[in-house]
């Protein structure tokens, strides 16, 4: 097919490379602007930008899609498809009408459950089971349209942001090839997604990272798990920040926030039921380092209190 491709982080670049190596015709790439990044806040493009040029296809970054003028790029192209993955640019119905067969949106959940930014850290903080893929054909709500295909994914016991969004990147981009290999007979069957259920998964935030030592331990694993790389889970030691990196919940009892062991294969920290073993962590500044490296460093001896 001929299609344009909005997108931005490394999500998106997985599938539009899934969608060129598949031979479909990319006559347009629209991304966001390129953003600070670094310590050096250089201006950076983004990953579906990079991936574009590394193909010599053309990109547009406009800051919106609100006005003609800004639309006007898209006129013109004769596209069948659009193809939107976490663009983080709202397409306003005089868009989506553009291509011939419509906008078809890859969502990295099982809709109508997480609807919105951060569906992977929503789904790891709630303790759902499995999440997956919808493929939908977009209207000019938020995550409202009618599903086309639905793939199914199992949430690990380890799995962490990082490691969840790899794996939905993957099943994502096979899912919207295989979508467009089929699209008239999924259109046919769309289904309008059922009122009951729905939930939406707010951008995250670094005033949820600071962990409550009095919340029980399997929580605090989700909170660690979902928050790995951004904006990363947080507590303190003497005042000063650490982020924890990795932890698993193990039987413990003690004040909330009171180490109760530590040795090279992890510092157990007591919470408001059961205990948690985190075995990767890293002070202000420094490196992430395993608990061993870490303890070589800092004492962290019985009775010291974490987040106090």
């Amino acid at each position: 097919m001929k299609i344009a491709f909005a997108g931005t982080p490394e999500f998106a670049a997985s599938a539009l490379r899934t969608l060129i190596a598949a031979g479909h015709d990319v006559a347009m790439v629209l991304t966001q602007p390129d953003r600070p990044s670094g310590r050096g806040m250089k201006l950076t493009p983004s990953p579906v930008k990079q991936a574009a040029l590394e193909h010599g296809l053309p990109v547009y970054q406009p800051e919106r899609l609100r006005t003609p003028e800004q639309q006007a790029p898209l006129h013109g192209l004769d596209v069948d498809v659009m193809v939107v993955a976490a663009y983080g640019i709202i397409l306003p119905q005089a868009v989506l009408d553009l291509p011939r067969l419509g906008c078809l949106n890859i969502h990295a959940s099982l809709l109508p459950r997480w609807r919105g930014a951060a569906p992977i850290q929503r789904a790891i903080l709630a303790g759902d089971a499995e999440t997956g893929i919808t493929i939908m054909q977009m209207d000019a709500g938020l995550d409202t349209g009618d599903m086309l295909s639905i793939h199914v994914t199992p949430i690990a016991a380890d799995d962490n942001a990082q490691t969840l969004h790899d794996k939905l990147a993957t099943q994502g981009a096979d899912a919207i090839v295989a979508a467009l290999a089929d699209l008239p007979a999924l259109q046919a069957g769309r289904r309008v997604q059922p009122p009951d259920g729905v939930t939406y998964a707010e951008k995250l935030s670094k005033d949820e990272s600071r962990l409550d030592w009095t919340r029980p331990a399997a929580e605090l694993d989700r909170m660690i798990r979902a928050f790995n790389p951004f904006p990363s889970a947080q507590t303190t030691l003497d005042g000063a920040a650490i982020k924890l990196w990795r932890a698993h919940p193990v039987d413990g009892r003690g004040a909330p926030g009171d180490v109760l062991a530590s040795s090279r294969d992890g510092i157990v920290v007591a919470c408001g039921d059961g205990a948690l073993t985190i075995t990767e962590l890293q002070k202000a500044g420094g490196k992430r380092l395993d608990a061993g490296a870490f303890l070589a460093g800092t004492a962290l001896n019985a009775g010291v209190r974490l987040g106090g």
